[in-house]
Parts: C-alpha cells; sequence; structure tokens
C-alpha cells in the first residue's frame, strides 16, 4: 500500500476534517473576538480603574493565566453540573476560551497602557481634557499599537489551543482527526493533513495581522 493515496484522502480525509474546520472556525472566531474585547476593558480596568476594580482586573488575570486551559474547560463542562449548572460543549468551550484569552489579552494590553509616558497625561490634564478623554484619546490609541503584536500572538494560540475542545466532546479539527483515525487506523496520514490545516490556519492569521499591524504603524516609527 503506498503511503500517499489520494483517494483515501480525497473520499475518506478531506470530507472529515472539513467539517471539523467549520467547527474550529465556529469557536475561535468568537473566542477572539469577544476575548479581544474583555481583554481590553480588563486590562484598562487593571491601570485605570479605582482599587477595588483594579484588584478584580488582576485576581481574573492571575486566576485564568494560572490554571491550565484544559482543567478550565474540564471544570466547565464537567464541574459545574454538580452545582446544577449544565452547558452544552459548544458554549463550554467558547466560555472556556473567551476567559483565557481575555485573560491573557488584559496582560498585553495593561503593558502597553503601562508604557505610555505620564508626561502626556499631564499634559492632557493641563490641557483641559478630562480623565476619561485622555484615556479614549491619548492614551489608548498609542496602547493600541503598542499592544497588537501581543494581541496577535494570543490569537495565533487560540487558534491552535482551540484543539482542546474534544476534550470535552466538542468535535472540532483535532476532534475530527481522532475519530478519522480510530476508523482507519492511519494516524500519520490523518494528523498530517490536521497538522496542515492548522498551519493553513495559522499562516493566513499571521499574514491578516501582519496587514493590521502595517496599517496602523506610524510613519518612521519603530523602523529599522
Amino acid at each position: 500500500m503506498s503511503w500517499f493515496d489520494p483517494a483515501f484522502f480525497v473520499d475518506r480525509v478531506l470530507p472529515g476534517l472539513n467539517e471539523g474546520l467549520l467547527m474550529s472556525l465556529a469557536l475561535i472566531a468568537p473566542s477572539a473576538s469577544i476575548g479581544f474585547v474583555l481583554g481590553v476593558a480588563a486590562g484598562v480596568a487593571r491601570v485605570f480603574g479605582p482599587r477595588w476594580l483594579r484588584a478584580a482586573g488582576d485576581a481574573f488575570a492571575t486566576v485564568f493565566r494560572g490554571v491550565p486551559l484544559v482543567v478550565q474547560l474540564m471544570i466547565l463542562y464537567f464541574g459545574l453540573p454538580n452545582l446544577g449548572l449544565y452547558l452544552e460543549p459548544y458554549p463550554a468551550a467558547v466560555i472556556g476560551f473567551i476567559l483565557c484569552t481575555g485573560a491573557y489579552q488584559s496582560e498585553y494590553v495593561r503593558g502597553a497602557l503601562l508604557s505610555i509616558r505620564q508626561g502626556q497625561i499631564r499634559a492632557a490634564s493641563a490641557l483641559g481634557f478630562t480623565r476619561l478623554q485622555t484615556i479614549l484619546w491619548i492614551v489608548i490609541p498609542q496602547a493600541a499599537r503598542r499592544a497588537l503584536p501581543g494581541c496577535g500572538n494570543e490569537i495565533i494560540y487560540l487558534i491552535k489551543y482551540s484543539s482542546l475542545a474534544y476534550i470535552i466532546t466538542c468535535i472540532e479539527l483535532t476532534g475530527e482527526a481522532k475519530i478519522l483515525v480510530s476508523r482507519t487506523f492511519r494516524p500519520t496520514e490523518v494528523y498530517l493533513a490536521a497538522g496542515l490545516y492548522y498551519l493553513g490556519m495559522v499562516s493566513v492569521a499571521t499574514w491578516l495581522l501582519h496587514t493590521l499591524e502595517k496599517r496602523f504603524a506610524i510613519p518612521g516609527f519603530g523602523k529599522r
């Protein structure tokens, strides 16, 4: 038997992996977008919020960055039913991804906000800007550019750790690959194909993020 069997790929591998790809994209898209918004909100709260809000933001980041994602998913899917809360596999996976990526995004945003020189904030105050106006129109636009590479990198990680969803029976790309392997006993071809799917998604996301970075780059700043 030849190692590469075109008929096997066309008839068995591609249909199954394409179905898993759709589920992976359905997990990644809302998790990345909502997680980014959550990360920005938490990052701003950790820098400019009142003491209690900063403490809450720090606790959120500490918990969801400190506990492995696979454990978080198991708590959401297997643990919450003991408390009377039942989640289907898809919402449990999305909630877990949002909380995890939001925690990491908040750290990137926090670092970017803290990198803005205090002199600019004092200058804005001297010009009559309110604290909210200073944050919205002076600090955040600059911090967003600085946080973009880190936040984009977190999206790349999200694409890859979306493969953990199959652990809670949300059958995405990796889950479909495991099912195919159990039925065909041909792990080399199936997992290689799944790896190429992930590589393709990461490559497209990397290109889009680089394009976005160039779009928002400040001319003459950061050039080597």
